[in-house]
């Protein structure tokens, strides 16, 4: 399965945002982006001064939700044709279906401190929707699914899952997701909205990227 490897915090500094893909690494004083805020390469100080292109701006902000969420380009894409197929504003559309990912809920339960370290829990069989085992990050959730740490001796013994357990509840959940901690599980009362998004995306240049 293709994958970025290469170093997270360059990517927060070529997009010129916080994409908070360290966890807590992020809020502190270590984080890179922070220290060195200007585009990673030889010339990237140059970069942030020069006026960007409107083609510049597009695709800088097809690149920052897709990195922001984890995808890469040809399942970013598929997202975009099923959302402009559906009905409403494709941009929205786009970014709450993105935003129903099973590894993007796990993260935002407080589970995980990253969304990539979300993806690998799931990936390695830590959690039900609706009582059934699943290992696919990129499983839609719908309204009423209910998403479980799984009940197993492996998960009862493992002091990664222990500390995620006890920081459970230490960044807020979003209003469409009902959290318990006693089973650890959540609970989808509604689909989520553009407002439940708050990270600053402009949707609308990426559906004018992919209209061209």
């Amino acid at each position: 399965m293709a994958r970025y490897t290469g170093p997270s915090c360059r990517l927060c500094r070529r997009e010129g945002v916080k994409l908070y893909l360290k966890g807590d690494k992020c809020t502190s004083d270590k984080c890179p982006y922070s220290r060195r805020g200007q585009a990673p390469g030889q010339h990237g100080a140059n970069v942030s001064r020069r006026r960007p292109k409107e083609y510049t701006l597009q695709l800088r902000e097809k690149q920052k939700a897709k990195r922001y969420y984890g995808i890469l380009e040809k399942q970013f894409k598929n997202y975009f044709e099923k959302a402009d197929r559906q009905p409403g504003q494709t941009g929205e559309n786009l970014l709450t279906m993105i935003e129903r990912r099973l590894d993007n809920v796990v993260y935002r339960m407080g589970m995980a401190n990253s969304r990539k370290e979300a993806r690998q829990l799931v990936l390695h069989g830590h959690f039900t929707v609706n009582g059934k085992k699943v290992n696919i990050p990129s499983q839609l959730v719908r309204q009423g699914d209910v998403i479980a740490l799984k009940d197993s001796k492996s998960n009862k013994g493992s002091e990664k899952i222990k500390s995620l357990i006890e920081n459970i509840g230490g960044r807020p959940a979003p209003a469409w997701l009902t959290v318990a901690t006693e089973p650890v599980s959540a609970t989808v009362n509604a689909l989520p909205t553009r407002a439940d998004i708050d990270f600053p995306f402009e949707e609308h240049l990426i559906v004018e990227l992919y209209s061209k």
